[in-house]
């Protein structure tokens, strides 16, 4: 009984700064607090000591993902379409980021980076990473632009890059691995967050191809939580590539009713025949993730 009362508080602490209306809640019981020290890890939880949080923002069809680090650092990867500005700058305001120390456009697609140039506006960015991909969009325009009058410069997102290393907290980027693609998807930055025992792999739109050559380069992407590549288009999701990452949970972002019918119902049917537990934004809303680096609990919108 104390463990599950330890849980159901960690959750309430978890949820407590700038996610009200989150329910919904799954994961595991059995943090390891004991039940005398709870009040004590309240103020600590609070302040994201020993927390790790992944935010899934529900900007339609299209991605964007805050990471806030136990260390207290924030990166942001993707920031939605050119019209999702107001939604992320706000949740992010909400969840007091008033510096993005790493920010992360995966690939120029607009859905992913459209406005990635509002938020560089509005808040301090340490870094800032992007592959070697190059489109002549308005959209892409406007984020070097950002970038420029900032005056930052953008570091190339490629296999090996590492973006934090902190004891047993980490996040580097596994993909791309090559140095050209045909087309954008496959340059997308593919991210995999550790903390202690707990891993997210962020697969951006990367497709089959880069899935093929993450395995062929020995990486390890073995995550309990894995979020979806190309928004659960039948063009990623492999069935190599989701038996090796293993995932307890799959997180897919996609607008509801989108023109591209994502997810996929070939994706679908392989997520479910593997046993792993689905979270689509068109249906749970923004969706949030938290872990002490053993334990994991979620929480949705809807």
């Amino acid at each position: 009984m104390k463990r599950l009362i330890v849980f159901f508080l960690f959750i309430a602490l978890l949820f407590s700064s700038g996610c009200a209306g989150l329910k919904n809640l799954g994961g595991k019981e059995g943090l390891k607090e004991e039940a005398s020290s709870a009040a004590q890890g309240a103020a600590g939880l609070a302040r994201r000591t020993d927390t790790l949080r992944v935010h899934f923002l529900d900007v339609g069809q299209g991605d964007s993902i805050l990471v806030q680090f136990p260390n207290g650092r924030n990166m942001l990867v993707d920031a939605g379409k050119n019209d999702s500005a107001s939604t992320v700058i706000s949740y992010l305001k909400k969840n007091r980021v008033k510096k993005i120390d790493y920010l992360v456009g995966t690939h120029p697609h607009e859905d992913h980076i459209g406005s990635l140039d509002a938020v560089i506006k509005s808040f301090e960015i340490g870094e800032i990473f992007m592959p070697k991909a190059v489109t002549g969009t308005e959209s892409f325009r406007d984020v070097l632009a950002a970038v420029k009058n900032k005056g930052l410069q953008i570091k190339t997102a490629k296999a090996g890059v590492s973006i934090l290393e902190d004891g047993n907290l980490f996040a580097k980027i596994i993909a791309p691995c090559g140095p050209e693609y045909e087309g954008l998807n496959n340059y997308s930055a593919v991210i995999k967050v550790e903390y202690g025992d707990v891993a997210f792999l962020l697969a951006g739109d990367a497709e089959e191809l880069s899935e093929k050559e993450i395995l062929a380069g020995g990486a390890d992407v073995k995550a309990q939580v894995l979020k979806v590549g190309h928004h659960g288009s039948h063009s990623s999701t492999s069935t190599e590539f989701l038996k090796a990452v293993a995932p307890k949970y799959a997180v897919i972002s996609a607008g509801a009713g989108n023109d591209y019918h994502h997810p996929h119902q070939v994706t679908l049917d392989k997520l479910s025949k593997a046993g792993v537990t689905v979270l689509r934004t068109d249906e749970k809303g923004t969706i949030v993730f938290g872990t002490d680096g053993k334990d994991l609990a979620f929480a949705t919108t809807k």
